[in-house]
């Protein structure tokens, strides 16, 4: 990033390629529709660029990005539970009354592939998308990104110390929302 504001326009390119990835996973950590996941990646990067003049290093880049990659996230979240959706199978497009549009789910793989582990999975991502906003953000961070507390800190707001705290409630609320599934 300093590298492109000196001038240098290709570092900017490099600044995408490296990151597009990780920004890919963490949005995808909390939007589980692919497309709107991408828009939301490109949307990351359109940001930093626009923002490109003002960074100034007191963090590192990486955490710079992941505070801009959450905060479109819950944006998304926010104003796709204010705004009703509408399912597509239940409008015909046919003569026929008992018509309904099938409509693939890209997200789920072929039934019976890995079903044991992916429902596992699926209820893990349900129970970390039910944490409160702050905890949500943590858990992911450190978990699935590896974060430091520092990072993390510096993304939520809030003191190192606080970042533990959240991260405590956060496993416990885990491991009480899925100790029901877990046999041992």
């Amino acid at each position: 990033m300093l590298r492109y504001q000196a001038g240098e326009a290709a570092a900017f390119d490099e600044l995408i390629a490296r990151n597009t990835q990780r920004v890919h996973a963490i949005v995808s950590r909390f939007i589980l529709d692919p497309i709107m996941v991408e828009d939301l990646t490109q949307e990351v990067f359109l940001r930093v660029f626009r923002a490109s003049k003002r960074y100034k290093p007191t963090a590192r880049f990486s955490t710079f990005l992941y505070r801009i990659a959450a905060n479109l996230s819950f944006n998304a979240l926010r104003a796709r539970k204010n705004s009703p959706t509408v399912p597509l199978d239940g409008y015909s497009t046919s003569q026929d009354e008992d018509y309904q549009r099938q409509i693939p789910d890209y997200r789920q793989e072929a039934p019976g592939h890995g079903l044991s582990q992916h429902e596992m999975n699926d209820l893990l991502a349900q129970a970390v998308n039910d944490l409160p906003e702050n905890q949500r953000i943590a858990i992911i961070l450190n978990k699935y990104e590896g974060s430091s507390y520092r990072d993390i800190a510096y993304v939520l707001k809030c003191s190192p110390m606080a970042v533990k705290s959240l991260l405590s409630r956060a496993r416990t609320s885990l491991r009480d929302s899925l100790k029901k599934y877990m046999s041992h």
